[in-house]
Protein backbone atom coordinates (compact mmCIF):
# COMPACT_ATOMS: atom_id res chain seq x y z
CA UNK A 1 0.00 0.00 0.00
CA UNK A 2 1.34 3.11 -0.69
CA UNK A 3 2.32 5.78 1.55
CA UNK A 4 -0.44 8.20 -0.31
CA UNK A 5 -3.71 5.49 0.64
CA UNK A 6 -2.25 5.27 3.81
CA UNK A 7 -2.22 9.18 4.21
CA UNK A 8 -5.42 9.61 2.78
CA UNK A 9 -7.09 6.45 5.04
CA UNK A 10 -5.80 8.53 7.46
CA UNK A 11 -7.27 11.61 7.26
CA UNK A 12 -10.81 9.86 5.96
CA UNK A 13 -10.30 7.90 9.51
CA UNK A 14 -9.70 11.33 11.57
CA UNK A 15 -12.61 12.56 9.68
CA UNK A 16 -14.90 9.79 10.54
CA UNK A 17 -13.82 9.94 14.29
CA UNK A 18 -14.77 14.00 14.58
CA UNK A 19 -17.78 13.22 12.84
CA UNK A 20 -18.74 10.78 15.05
CA UNK A 21 -17.75 12.81 18.23
CA UNK A 22 -19.90 15.71 16.66
CA UNK A 23 -23.16 13.44 16.08
CA UNK A 24 -22.47 11.88 19.99
CA UNK A 25 -25.46 13.62 22.33
CA UNK A 26 -23.98 15.18 25.30
CA UNK A 27 -25.52 13.08 28.07
CA UNK A 28 -28.60 14.48 29.75
CA UNK A 29 -30.86 13.64 32.24
CA UNK A 30 -34.82 14.56 32.78
CA UNK A 31 -36.75 15.83 35.40
CA UNK A 32 -39.85 17.88 36.82
CA UNK A 33 -39.74 21.22 38.49
CA UNK A 34 -40.87 24.37 40.33
CA UNK A 35 -39.70 28.10 40.61
CA UNK A 36 -39.92 29.02 44.12
CA UNK A 37 -43.43 30.24 44.86
CA UNK A 38 -46.72 28.62 44.61
CA UNK A 39 -47.71 30.84 41.59
CA UNK A 40 -45.34 28.63 39.39
CA UNK A 41 -46.45 26.03 37.72
CA UNK A 42 -44.39 22.50 37.10
CA UNK A 43 -42.23 22.33 34.27
CA UNK A 44 -40.06 19.82 32.32
CA UNK A 45 -36.36 20.36 32.69
CA UNK A 46 -33.15 19.23 31.06
CA UNK A 47 -30.38 17.93 33.27
CA UNK A 48 -26.93 18.57 32.55
CA UNK A 49 -24.37 17.20 34.76
CA UNK A 50 -26.63 16.56 38.06
CA UNK A 51 -26.55 20.80 38.71
CA UNK A 52 -27.86 22.92 35.82
CA UNK A 53 -31.92 22.20 34.36
CA UNK A 54 -32.67 23.73 30.97
CA UNK A 55 -36.35 24.86 31.28
CA UNK A 56 -37.53 22.83 27.76
CA UNK A 57 -40.29 24.91 26.84
CA UNK A 58 -38.81 28.40 27.21
CA UNK A 59 -35.54 26.87 25.55
CA UNK A 60 -37.52 25.45 22.71
CA UNK A 61 -39.34 28.97 22.11
CA UNK A 62 -35.99 30.85 22.58
CA UNK A 63 -34.01 28.97 20.05
CA UNK A 64 -34.14 29.91 16.64
CA UNK A 65 -31.38 27.44 15.41
CA UNK A 66 -33.14 23.34 14.89
CA UNK A 67 -36.90 22.65 14.10
CA UNK A 68 -39.53 23.68 17.15
CA UNK A 69 -41.36 21.63 18.18
CA UNK A 70 -44.56 21.92 20.89
CA UNK A 71 -43.13 21.71 23.81
CA UNK A 72 -44.28 18.60 26.08
CA UNK A 73 -47.18 19.46 29.04
CA UNK A 74 -45.24 17.29 31.02
CA UNK A 75 -42.97 14.09 31.23
CA UNK A 76 -45.29 11.12 30.14
CA UNK A 77 -45.78 13.50 26.94
CA UNK A 78 -42.90 13.72 26.79
CA UNK A 79 -41.48 10.09 26.90
CA UNK A 80 -44.82 9.47 24.61
CA UNK A 81 -43.20 11.69 22.07
CA UNK A 82 -39.69 11.30 22.51
CA UNK A 83 -38.81 9.50 19.18
CA UNK A 84 -41.40 11.53 17.13
CA UNK A 85 -38.92 14.77 17.34
CA UNK A 86 -38.46 15.67 21.10
CA UNK A 87 -35.18 13.87 21.67
CA UNK A 88 -33.93 15.40 18.71
CA UNK A 89 -35.20 19.05 19.65
CA UNK A 90 -33.60 18.08 23.08
CA UNK A 91 -29.93 17.22 21.43
CA UNK A 92 -30.17 20.44 19.79
CA UNK A 93 -31.01 22.47 22.60
CA UNK A 94 -28.15 20.93 24.78
CA UNK A 95 -25.94 21.40 22.26
CA UNK A 96 -26.03 25.45 22.13
CA UNK A 97 -26.29 25.59 25.75
CA UNK A 98 -22.80 23.65 25.91
CA UNK A 99 -21.24 25.83 23.12
CA UNK A 100 -22.62 29.10 24.78
CA UNK A 101 -20.19 31.73 26.56
CA UNK A 102 -23.16 32.98 28.87
CA UNK A 103 -25.68 31.37 30.50
CA UNK A 104 -29.00 32.32 28.84
CA UNK A 105 -32.09 32.82 31.39
CA UNK A 106 -33.83 29.56 30.63
CA UNK A 107 -30.63 27.72 32.44
CA UNK A 108 -30.99 27.83 36.47
CA UNK A 109 -28.94 26.04 39.14
CA UNK A 110 -30.35 22.85 40.36
CA UNK A 111 -30.88 24.60 44.02
CA UNK A 112 -32.47 27.15 43.06
CA UNK A 113 -35.59 24.87 42.22
CA UNK A 114 -37.73 22.54 43.62
CA UNK A 115 -37.52 19.48 42.39
CA UNK A 116 -40.17 17.38 41.85
CA UNK A 117 -41.08 13.29 41.07
CA UNK A 118 -39.71 12.91 37.32
CA UNK A 119 -43.50 11.53 36.37
CA UNK A 120 -46.25 12.87 37.68
CA UNK A 121 -47.97 10.31 38.43
CA UNK A 122 -47.34 7.15 36.68
CA UNK A 123 -50.70 5.58 35.93
CA UNK A 124 -49.52 1.89 37.02
CA UNK A 125 -46.47 0.97 39.56
CA UNK A 126 -44.97 -2.62 39.02
CA UNK A 127 -42.65 -3.82 41.74
CA UNK A 128 -40.90 -6.71 41.59
CA UNK A 129 -40.66 -9.07 45.58
CA UNK A 130 -37.39 -10.61 46.60
CA UNK A 131 -35.75 -10.00 43.16
CA UNK A 132 -31.54 -10.08 44.58
CA UNK A 133 -30.80 -13.56 45.31
CA UNK A 134 -28.38 -12.18 48.84
CA UNK A 135 -32.51 -10.45 49.70
CA UNK A 136 -33.64 -13.59 49.12
CA UNK A 137 -31.63 -15.63 51.35
CA UNK A 138 -31.78 -13.12 53.98
CA UNK A 139 -35.45 -13.00 54.61
CA UNK A 140 -35.79 -16.39 54.64
CA UNK A 141 -33.40 -16.47 57.56
CA UNK A 142 -35.87 -13.39 58.93
CA UNK A 143 -38.83 -15.67 58.12
CA UNK A 144 -37.55 -18.89 60.10
CA UNK A 145 -39.51 -20.27 62.98
CA UNK A 146 -37.32 -21.19 65.72
CA UNK A 147 -37.24 -25.06 65.72
CA UNK A 148 -37.42 -24.90 61.88
CA UNK A 149 -34.07 -26.51 59.88
CA UNK A 150 -31.58 -24.11 58.45
CA UNK A 151 -32.06 -22.36 55.91
CA UNK A 152 -30.21 -24.63 52.71
CA UNK A 153 -31.89 -23.59 49.78
CA UNK A 154 -29.91 -21.83 47.26
CA UNK A 155 -30.87 -18.55 46.86
CA UNK A 156 -33.17 -18.05 43.84
CA UNK A 157 -33.60 -21.57 43.25
CA UNK A 158 -36.76 -22.41 42.42
CA UNK A 159 -38.47 -25.10 44.89
CA UNK A 160 -39.23 -28.52 43.58
CA UNK A 161 -42.99 -28.58 41.82
CA UNK A 162 -42.17 -25.17 40.38
CA UNK A 163 -43.71 -24.85 36.87
CA UNK A 164 -44.14 -22.22 33.93
CA UNK A 165 -47.05 -19.70 34.56
CA UNK A 166 -49.48 -20.09 31.05
CA UNK A 167 -49.95 -17.05 28.96
CA UNK A 168 -47.61 -14.93 31.82
CA UNK A 169 -43.99 -16.88 32.19
CA UNK A 170 -42.88 -19.43 30.26
CA UNK A 171 -39.79 -21.32 32.25
CA UNK A 172 -37.11 -22.07 29.58
CA UNK A 173 -35.08 -25.00 29.80
CA UNK A 174 -32.90 -25.51 32.59
CA UNK A 175 -33.89 -22.24 34.00
CA UNK A 176 -33.61 -23.00 37.85
CA UNK A 177 -34.68 -19.88 38.89
CA UNK A 178 -38.22 -19.10 40.55
CA UNK A 179 -41.04 -17.30 38.71
CA UNK A 180 -41.02 -13.81 38.87
CA UNK A 181 -43.30 -12.11 41.47
CA UNK A 182 -44.67 -8.54 41.42
CA UNK A 183 -47.33 -6.60 43.18
CA UNK A 184 -48.61 -3.09 42.57
CA UNK A 185 -47.73 -0.20 44.16
CA UNK A 186 -50.18 3.32 44.77
CA UNK A 187 -49.04 6.04 42.51
CA UNK A 188 -50.55 7.94 45.39
CA UNK A 189 -47.48 7.29 47.52
CA UNK A 190 -45.06 8.88 45.38
CA UNK A 191 -42.53 11.70 46.94
CA UNK A 192 -39.68 13.67 45.06
CA UNK A 193 -35.75 13.58 46.12
CA UNK A 194 -35.90 15.98 49.39
CA UNK A 195 -39.01 15.22 50.74
CA UNK A 196 -39.92 13.39 53.54
CA UNK A 197 -40.60 9.67 54.23
CA UNK A 198 -43.33 9.58 56.77
CA UNK A 199 -43.91 7.09 59.53
CA UNK A 200 -47.41 6.37 59.94
CA UNK A 201 -49.42 6.81 63.10
CA UNK A 202 -48.69 3.78 65.49
CA UNK A 203 -46.44 2.09 62.92
CA UNK A 204 -43.24 1.50 64.20
CA UNK A 205 -41.40 -1.24 61.40
CA UNK A 206 -40.49 0.60 58.85
CA UNK A 207 -38.00 -0.78 56.40
CA UNK A 208 -35.91 0.47 53.49
CA UNK A 209 -35.47 -1.16 49.87
CA UNK A 210 -33.24 0.74 47.86
CA UNK A 211 -34.55 -0.32 43.89
CA UNK A 212 -33.92 0.51 40.36
CA UNK A 213 -36.45 1.96 38.39
CA UNK A 214 -37.41 0.94 34.63
CA UNK A 215 -39.46 4.01 33.32
CA UNK A 216 -41.90 2.09 29.97
CA UNK A 217 -41.26 4.14 27.16
CA UNK A 218 -44.65 2.83 24.97
CA UNK A 219 -47.06 0.69 25.26
CA UNK A 220 -46.40 -2.38 26.10
CA UNK A 221 -48.75 -5.54 26.13
CA UNK A 222 -47.03 -9.25 26.10
CA UNK A 223 -43.65 -8.22 24.91
CA UNK A 224 -41.14 -10.97 24.44
CA UNK A 225 -38.09 -10.42 26.47
CA UNK A 226 -35.88 -10.36 23.00
CA UNK A 227 -37.86 -7.49 22.24
CA UNK A 228 -38.05 -5.65 25.86
CA UNK A 229 -35.32 -3.16 25.57
CA UNK A 230 -37.45 -1.59 22.78
CA UNK A 231 -40.19 -0.68 25.24
CA UNK A 232 -37.94 0.94 27.93
CA UNK A 233 -37.32 4.81 27.64
CA UNK A 234 -34.80 4.71 30.75
CA UNK A 235 -34.24 4.90 34.23
CA UNK A 236 -35.18 6.27 37.62
CA UNK A 237 -34.85 5.49 41.45
CA UNK A 238 -37.54 4.41 43.72
CA UNK A 239 -37.27 3.66 47.20
CA UNK A 240 -39.81 0.88 48.19
CA UNK A 241 -40.49 1.58 52.03
CA UNK A 242 -42.20 -1.45 53.58
CA UNK A 243 -44.14 -1.64 56.50
CA UNK A 244 -43.23 -5.22 57.99
CA UNK A 245 -45.70 -4.57 60.70
CA UNK A 246 -48.68 -6.60 59.53
CA UNK A 247 -52.32 -6.55 59.61
CA UNK A 248 -52.76 -8.27 63.47
CA UNK A 249 -54.32 -11.42 61.40
CA UNK A 250 -52.96 -14.14 58.82
CA UNK A 251 -56.26 -13.76 56.51
CA UNK A 252 -55.50 -14.68 52.85
CA UNK A 253 -51.14 -14.28 53.96
CA UNK A 254 -49.41 -11.38 53.24
CA UNK A 255 -51.31 -8.15 52.92
CA UNK A 256 -49.61 -6.23 50.70
CA UNK A 257 -51.91 -3.15 50.71
CA UNK A 258 -50.48 -2.56 54.25
CA UNK A 259 -47.18 -2.85 53.73
CA UNK A 260 -46.23 -0.99 50.65
CA UNK A 261 -49.00 1.71 49.40
CA UNK A 262 -48.98 4.18 52.90
CA UNK A 263 -48.58 7.58 51.85
CA UNK A 264 -44.93 8.77 51.19
CA UNK A 265 -43.85 5.23 50.66
CA UNK A 266 -42.52 5.78 47.16
CA UNK A 267 -40.25 8.23 46.91
CA UNK A 268 -38.95 8.64 43.51
CA UNK A 269 -36.05 10.44 41.07
CA UNK A 270 -34.83 12.54 41.27
CA UNK A 271 -34.50 12.63 37.67
CA UNK A 272 -34.52 9.84 34.84
CA UNK A 273 -31.58 9.03 32.67
CA UNK A 274 -32.68 7.74 29.15
CA UNK A 275 -31.43 4.27 28.38
CA UNK A 276 -28.97 5.62 25.77
CA UNK A 277 -27.31 7.18 28.42
CA UNK A 278 -26.72 3.75 30.88
CA UNK A 279 -24.28 1.27 29.01
CA UNK A 280 -25.77 -1.92 31.41
CA UNK A 281 -28.61 -2.05 33.40
CA UNK A 282 -27.86 -5.12 34.27
CA UNK A 283 -23.93 -4.27 35.99
CA UNK A 284 -24.70 -1.13 38.02
CA UNK A 285 -23.25 -0.69 41.37
CA UNK A 286 -26.19 0.07 44.10
CA UNK A 287 -25.37 1.66 47.05
CA UNK A 288 -27.61 2.74 50.44
CA UNK A 289 -26.60 4.73 52.98
CA UNK A 290 -28.51 5.18 56.27
CA UNK A 291 -27.53 8.15 58.02
CA UNK A 292 -24.09 8.23 56.21
CA UNK A 293 -23.53 4.46 57.12
CA UNK A 294 -23.43 2.13 53.99
CA UNK A 295 -26.77 -0.88 54.77
CA UNK A 296 -26.93 -1.77 51.10
CA UNK A 297 -24.24 -2.17 48.71
CA UNK A 298 -24.59 -4.65 45.48
CA UNK A 299 -24.85 -4.44 41.77
CA UNK A 300 -27.81 -5.33 39.55
CA UNK A 301 -26.28 -8.28 38.38
CA UNK A 302 -27.53 -10.05 41.73
CA UNK A 303 -31.19 -9.93 40.76
CA UNK A 304 -32.63 -13.27 39.47
CA UNK A 305 -34.51 -11.85 37.04
CA UNK A 306 -33.13 -8.59 34.97
CA UNK A 307 -35.08 -5.39 33.67
CA UNK A 308 -36.33 -6.95 30.50
CA UNK A 309 -37.63 -9.82 31.70
CA UNK A 310 -39.43 -7.91 34.45
CA UNK A 311 -41.02 -5.57 31.69
CA UNK A 312 -41.71 -8.78 29.92
CA UNK A 313 -43.20 -10.52 32.78
CA UNK A 314 -45.33 -7.18 33.67
CA UNK A 315 -46.67 -6.62 30.52
CA UNK A 316 -48.05 -10.40 29.68
CA UNK A 317 -50.77 -9.30 33.16
CA UNK A 318 -51.47 -5.95 32.18
CA UNK A 319 -50.48 -3.46 29.66
CA UNK A 320 -47.73 -1.05 30.51
CA UNK A 321 -48.32 2.91 29.41
CA UNK A 322 -45.64 5.30 28.41
CA UNK A 323 -44.68 6.80 31.86
CA UNK A 324 -45.22 3.79 33.94
CA UNK A 325 -42.73 2.32 36.48
CA UNK A 326 -41.10 -0.91 37.33
CA UNK A 327 -39.00 -0.93 40.48
CA UNK A 328 -37.50 -3.97 40.27
CA UNK A 329 -36.60 -5.20 43.85
CA UNK A 330 -34.14 -4.70 46.10
CA UNK A 331 -30.34 -5.99 47.54
CA UNK A 332 -29.52 -7.43 50.92
CA UNK A 333 -29.18 -5.11 53.65
CA UNK A 334 -32.84 -3.99 54.40
CA UNK A 335 -33.13 -3.32 58.25
CA UNK A 336 -35.52 -6.09 59.19
CA UNK A 337 -33.36 -8.78 58.32
CA UNK A 338 -30.65 -7.54 60.25
CA UNK A 339 -29.72 -8.65 63.89
CA UNK A 340 -31.19 -6.88 65.97
CA UNK A 341 -33.52 -5.51 63.47
CA UNK A 342 -32.89 -1.20 62.44
CA UNK A 343 -35.96 0.08 61.03
CA UNK A 344 -36.32 4.36 60.23
CA UNK A 345 -37.31 6.85 62.36
CA UNK A 346 -37.84 10.71 62.80
CA UNK A 347 -34.39 12.32 62.02
CA UNK A 348 -33.01 9.88 59.33
CA UNK A 349 -31.88 10.73 56.41
CA UNK A 350 -31.60 7.87 53.57
CA UNK A 351 -30.03 8.31 50.02
CA UNK A 352 -30.24 5.55 47.27
CA UNK A 353 -28.13 5.41 44.64
CA UNK A 354 -27.32 3.24 41.27
CA UNK A 355 -24.61 4.52 39.58
CA UNK A 356 -24.84 6.75 36.10
CA UNK A 357 -28.23 6.84 37.18
CA UNK A 358 -27.92 9.27 40.17
CA UNK A 359 -28.53 9.45 43.55
CA UNK A 360 -32.35 9.87 45.33
CA UNK A 361 -31.96 11.87 49.21
CA UNK A 362 -34.94 11.72 51.78
CA UNK A 363 -35.21 12.71 55.46
CA UNK A 364 -37.54 10.56 57.44
CA UNK A 365 -40.29 12.34 59.61
CA UNK A 366 -43.22 11.66 62.00
CA UNK A 367 -46.45 11.44 60.50
CA UNK A 368 -48.89 14.71 61.99
CA UNK A 369 -50.59 13.61 65.15
CA UNK A 370 -54.00 14.14 63.42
Amino acid sequence: MTRSILVVLAVCGLAGALVAAQAAPVPFKLGTFQRQGPQNSPFVGVVLRDSLVIDLAAANTALSTGRRITAPADMKDLIGRYDAGVRDRIVEIVRAVSAANARAAYVHDLTSLKTLPPIMYPMTMVNAAVNYREHGAEMAVRDAKPGDPPVTAVPGVAPPGTVSAPGIWQRPAGDQRWNPYAFLKAPSAIIASGEAIRIPRGRTQIDWECELGVVVGKRASHVPVAQAADFIFGYTMEMDISDRGGRGDTRYGSDWFVHKSHDTFAPMGPFIAPKEFVTDPRNLPVKFLLNGQVMQDATTGLMIHDVFELLAYGSSILTLRPGDVIATGSPAGVGSARQPPVFLKPGDKTSCTYEGVGTLVNTVEAAPAS
